[in-house]
């Protein structure tokens, strides 16, 4: 029986090293200084979760039944709200809202939430979050990275990603790109995935999404946006983020997360309620953020950096025109972590990815080293 397991095909054998544990050694190195270590490598929230958001977790703690994967009316229609009153986004379908548990959960997972296998091809930035591959991987598909649609040829491609601001290059897409991609796709029947959970995090430039009336006019049919309250809400203890778009495809969705069982929990939509309700924690967030990226962005050039795109998002996108783990290196000798482009595809090989998500202390120390 135990060499029947061994010799299962393992699904773990189809998947990339985990990015993270490759940096034991240079995280080793850079916890040595004297002033200790300024991690700047992971994007997680370090801010505390507002007390409104708090409030609402407990004020359900004591309901004892299974929550509904769909969410609460609640919660599906304070997203609508917010997104037309924070990003406006219109036409949104209350119906159309889907909770997830994570939006890395999701996007692992579409692929085969969409019923792709080895015959479809999956598009992904050149330069991209890990998962986006990944899901492909799971899902047995074929995957090409792409940043424009002349790489296509006549390929018709089953799902495109999009990530506009990106992950990790704070790179935005502008109106007129999206518009091109969303009429690609409706010509050649592709579903889109616009990962979206950095817009609220614009900064030299406006950020627009997928289902925006100038992108899309209106039509959602094809479109799915990924979005998340994990940065501007510091909610990534609490896995919540949501996707919206084509209602046939979020239906469809929904119909195979119930039978898996992937509801989110009712204290996390409760709280996922309350934080869409409220602007005002979220702007102050996003100050937090700015005044950050200020500190940083001077600190890197001033110490002969160069940081390319970042125009949104929680990451500057940076370079030292060496290979990136040489200047992993650099900055682990000065007790800063940040992670190597190549995590993100070869094209990132000589950047460094350096997060905006420290507390005002440990930024200031990062600024002080460089």
């Amino acid at each position: 029986m135990g060499t029947e397991v061994t010799h299962r095909r393992r699904v773990s054998a189809t998947l990339p090293d985990f990015p993270w544990d490759t940096l034991a050694e240079v995280k080793a190195k850079a916890a040595a200084h004297p002033g200790g270590l300024v991690d700047l490598s992971v994007g997680t929230p370090v801010d505390p979760v507002d007390p409104l958001i708090r409030a609402a977790l407990s004020s359900v703690a004591e309901v004892p039944g299974y929550p509904t994967t769909h969410g609460t009316p609640e919660l599906r229609a304070q997203a609508v709200a917010a997104l037309a009153r924070r990003f406006g986004i219109t036409g949104v379908a209350e119906a159309a809202v889907l909770p997830v548990i994570g939006t890395k959960e999701l996007i692992a997972g579409l692929p085969r939430l969409l019923g792709l296998g080895a015959a479809d091809l999956v598009v992904i930035p050149e330069v991209a979050y890990p998962t986006y591959e990944v899901g492909g991987l799971l899902a047995g598909t074929r995957i090409l990275r792409a940043d424009g649609l002349t790489r296509l040829g006549p390929e018709k491609p089953a799902l495109i990603y999009l990530n506009s601001p990106s992950n990790p290059t704070g790179k935005v897409l502008g109106v007129e790109h999206l518009r091109k991609v969303v009429s690609f796709a409706r010509e050649r029947g592709v579903i889109v995935a616009s990962d979206e959970c950095y817009l609220g995090l614009a900064w030299d430039e406006p950020a627009v999404s997928i289902l925006d009336p100038r992108v899309c006019d209106g039509d959602h049919t094809g479109l799915l946006a990924v979005h998340s309250l994990s940065k501007t809400s510091n909610l990534a203890s609490y896995r919540a983020g949501f996707v919206t778009g084509d209602p046939e495809l979020v239906a469809e969705l929904l119909e195979v997360r119930k039978h898996s069982g992937m509801m989110v929990p009712f204290p996390i939509q409760a709280a996922m309620s309350a934080a869409l309700a409220d602007d005002e924690h979220e702007s102050v967030q996003r100050e937090r953020y700015r005044a950050r990226r200020e500190v940083l962005r001077s600190a890197l050039l001033g110490a002969g950096f160069r940081i390319d795109h970042s125009e949104a998002g929680l990451y500057l996108w940076s370079t030292r025109d060496e290979p990136c783990r040489d200047t992993l290196a650099w900055l682990a000798g000065r007790g800063i972590l940040a992670a190597p482009g190549d995590f993100y595809g070869p094209a990132g090989a000589r950047h460094v990815r350096i997060a905006l998500t420290a507390t005002d202390e440990r930024i200031a120390a990062a600024a002080g080293r460089l």
